[in-house]
């Protein structure tokens, strides 16, 4: 297994080395042809992802695990469309983010430049493959993808029909590799590369992010938890406040942007909280009300149970919501600060002060004001697709377009400096 992988990561770090420097041409073409081979041999993927779907069930995955592994014509074809949007996309290798003159005359300019070899770590979804993988190749980096074992037939067909894309394109289909087995001795191998692989990103659950990172020998960017926040403010628009609360739980509750925390002022709380648990119980939600939260609904046909310190550190992914009373807008930005796992906070305030106060206090990757926490996603903030979302400080925060796929180099000009 060590011998295979290293091969493997081998031929990866080959590879990256010849498409650091491709023209954007040669990717566009690659990509071109990728969506257009993905139309093609649409019943060939049904067909993988029909066994993946079979296997699933006889394990007794969740359907919403399996709608997550599901491929139809309709997705497939969106899949294809995600790859065109990527195309349209500025190339971001070779941009200049800066430059300057030294006294002594050499001229510095620091340039955008792929990363080299990327390790990718996914769960369930088999387009995660292909997204992935056009990320990565229009930023000029090699890729070596890991994928889940309830998707392996559906990756195996995908990563087969992006290198047949990558080699009528004239670029080594090494460029793309799919570890061929869903062993976990392979992943524990790859993590140990790190003269070979210089990053690895792991998409998934919170335990496999956490294995990863705490087994791996390269750098790791990751988020663990989507636990987002609102905070409706004392000067809050309330029917504002009600339209943002209800889509950021309820619109899509499953990703790791929807709101799982919800604090309200104690000035407006006795008026807004009944309104909102009233919409919310209605969407089917269920409430956890901390103490002071609970006295405002007590009395009234609306549903909750007691909420526990614990409820405020839990990422649900799931139609509960934990509700807690502050008394001012420094207890919110505390409790923020606090519960929070620096995904995506958002305040819901018509006062700018306040409004400015919170997004300077929150230590988060994104913060809104008067707006949905269900916007943080690579699409949504014209990126185009996104390889993840990091809640880390170093190199990348947030949504991670192509941009966040590079690294970058110093280029110095001189005409005989020596020191």
């Amino acid at each position: 297994m060590e011998a295979t992988i290293r091969t493997l990561a081998e031929k990866a770090r080959a590879a990256s080395l010849k498409i650091a420097t491709l023209e954007t041409a040669i990717k566009d073409t690659a990509l071109k042809r990728l969506a257009e081979l993905l139309s093609e041999h649409k019943d060939k993927i049904l067909e993988a992802n029909a066994k993946d779907l079979s296997e699933g069930e006889a394990n007794g995955l969740s359907q919403a695990l399996i709608d997550r592994l599901r491929f139809t014509p309709e997705r497939i074809e969106a899949m294809a469309e995600g790859v065109r949007q990527v195309i349209s996309l500025p190339d971001p290798v070779g941009e200049t983010i800066e430059e300057s003159i030294r006294p002594n005359g050499l001229r510095l300019v620091k340039r955008r430049v792929p990363i080299g070899v990327i390790g990718i770590i996914y769960e369930s979804r088999p387009n995660v493959t292909v997204d992935c993988a056009v990320l990565c190749l229009k930023s000029g980096n090699a890729c070596i993808l890991r994928g889940g074992k309830e998707a392996f037939h559906s990756n195996t067909v995908l990563a087969s029909i992006i290198q047949e894309a990558l080699s009528e394109s004239g670029i080594p289909g090494e460029a793309v590799q799919l570890i061929p087995t869903t062993n976990r001795e392979a992943l524990n191998v790859l993590l140990t590369l790190d003269d070979l692989v210089h990053c690895i990103i792991p998409r998934g659950g919170e335990g496999l992010i956490r294995f990863v990172a705490e087994n791996s020998r390269i750098p790791v960017i990751k988020h663990y938890k989507g636990i987002c926040n609102l905070y409706v403010d004392k000067d809050a628009d309330l029917d504002l406040a009600e339209t943002i609360v209800e889509n950021a739980k309820c619109q899509r509750p499953g990703v790791c942007n929807a709101a799982e925390n919800l604090f309200i002022h104690k000035d407006v709380a006795p008026s807004f909280l009944p309104k909102v648990a009233r919409l919310l119980t209605s969407q089917g939600v269920a409430l956890r009300l901390d103490e002071k939260a609970a006295a405002h609904v007590k009395d009234l046909d609306i549903p909750y149970s007691s909420a526990t310190e614990e409820d405020f550190h839990e990422e649900f992914l799931d139609l509960i919501f934990s509700v807690k009373e502050v008394d001012d807008l420094e207890s919110a930005i505390d409790a923020v600060n606090t519960y929070g796992s620096g995904h995506s906070d958002a305040i819901i305030t018509a006062n700018a002060t306040n409004a400015e106060t919170f997004l300077s206090a929150v230590d988060t990757s994104t913060v809104y004001w008067n707006a949905s926490t269900r916007f943080t996603d690579g699409f949504e903030f014209g990126l185009g697709a996104e390889i993840g979302i990091s809640t880390d400080r170093l190199h990348a925060r947030g949504p991670m377009g192509l941009r966040e796929l590079c690294t970058y180099k110093f280029i110095v000009y001189g005409d005989g400096q020596i020191k």
